[in-house]
């Protein structure tokens, strides 16, 4: 059988792969203070901080207690806490499920 007639069968699939991938803690912030891209920070945006990840990167953060995802951009450095991966925005922790908490171990996958 060739691939694609396997393909069309069903009998091989192909699962996306991702440049990046980090699992971790994450943090939310909601301070209204310039971010390292130039842009002001807006607690209410889907965006993030991120050590290395160029701005703009578009990310899927996942809670791992309670299996929610969003997609994100980053638009800021950050965290500078030991140990985290990522900082996201008060409305993302919101949507995420842990802003009550503070943080919540979390993957990140660059899209």
């Amino acid at each position: 059988m060739t691939l694609r007639s396997l393909l069309l069968a069903g009998l091989v699939t192909f699962a996306p792969t991702f440049a990046f991938a980090q699992c971790g803690d994450a943090s939310w912030y909601a301070i209204r203070n310039t971010t390292a891209s130039g842009e002001m920070m807006n607690p209410d945006a889907m965006t993030a901080a991120h050590r290395s990840l160029p701005f703009g990167t578009m990310v899927e953060v996942t809670n791992q207690s309670n299996g929610r995802s969003l997609t994100l951009r980053i638009n800021d450095r950050g965290p500078f806490v030991g140990g985290r991966i990522i900082d996201v925005s008060r409305a993302a922790a919101t949507q995420l499920g842990f802003r009550n908490a503070g943080t919540a171990g979390v993957c990140v996958a660059v899209l």
